[in-house]
């Protein structure tokens, strides 16, 4: 009676190795869809401003880029160790790795099936709700079914049809981190927008010292310079891309114009900085963009000056 064969310990890394990745992989692609969608079908009722080219999708797709194909390679290790010894078909590490995942697929599509219907119900887009249930359906169906051939034999007796199923899969994943770059652009074209970004904030910053300094003195300044105090630690900021100060123009007593020379256009969903709850206008065009600002002194009345003891 010959004697089944017993697992290595490359056998177990091996597999351990390719069933992270696969998870990996799999939950970074059903993220990277939902924010897909998410950034497709904005929800006014969102209080917040995704950023589409940092943060979540950046992460998924960099996830996917080495994971991926880390998960390839070790698959295709896998298959020649069994093609080279069909005995390695019967490996309990193998049994355990496929039971496990076809368990966790099934687990993945219901529990994210109920959260979906949960923000359903809580008033989620049906747009966005449909098409984040099709992602789950897909995804994680996929792998279930996928994985429950593979232990029911079905892949081994039509290698081709496995062939196809991963080209396919891989296709999808390469689809995918594509339409990244179309959302957030080329990594050179991403470091302008965070470029602008940090202008919008400077200017902001410099506006409401501006505010900050009438309030104190009565009058504006003549020159960004007068706002720098060594007690406060306040530094005027200069453009993080050329080092130059921002043009500041004195235009009343109260009106002054702040400019700046921006790489792109603002993108539809603009970063609107906000000081005590209200929101400022920061649109800009590409080259340089003026921002008229005027200080209502009702708004913003001078600080009442402390009478001088006697």
């Amino acid at each position: 009676m010959e004697k089944p064969i017993r697992a290595t310990p490359k056998d177990f890394f091996v597999w351990l190795g390719a069933l992270i990745t696969m998870y990996g992989s799999v939950a970074a692609l059903i993220t990277l869809l939902f924010q897909y969608i998410d950034y497709s079908f904005p929800d006014p009722l969102e209080y917040y401003y995704a950023d589409p080219y940092s943060g979540p999708i950046r992460f998924a797709m960099a996830t996917l880029i080495v994971l991926v194909p880390v998960a390839i390679l070790l698959m295709r290790i896998i298959r020649k160790d069994i093609a080279h010894n069909p005995m390695k078909n019967d490996l309990w590490v193998r049994r355990w790795a496929l039971v496990l995942t076809v368990f966790l697929a099934a687990a993945i599509a219901i529990g994210d099936l109920i959260t979906l219907i949960n923000y359903f119900l809580g008033g989620e887009l049906t747009a966005r709700f449909l098409l984040k249930v099709a992602v789950v359906l897909l995804v994680a169906g996929g792998v279930f079914f996928h994985f429950l051939a593979d232990l029911r034999g079905y892949w081994a007796k039509n290698a081709d049809k496995a062939n196809m199923v991963g080209i396919a899969a891989g296709i999808l994943v390469i689809l995918s981190i594509t339409a990244g770059f179309f959302i957030m652009g080329s990594p050179a074209q991403v470091r302008l927008y965070r470029f602008d970004d940090q202008k919008v904030q400077d200017l902001t910053n410099i506006q409401w010292q501006l505010v900050n300094y009438y309030q104190q003195k009565e009058r504006l300044p003549d020159a960004l310079s007068e706002l720098e105090d060594p007690i406060s630690g306040f530094i005027t900021p200069t453009d993080p891309q050329t080092g130059e100060t921002y043009l500041y123009q004195k235009e009343g007593d109260e009106s002054f114009r702040l400019c700046a020379q921006f790489n792109t256009e603002s993108r539809q969903s603009p970063t609107r900085p906000t000081y005590n709850g209200i929101s400022e206008n920061w649109e800009h065009a590409e080259g340089e963009t003026c921002f008229s600002r005027v200080i209502d002194p009702e708004r913003y009345p001078p600080f009442e000056k402390p009478v001088p003891a006697r």
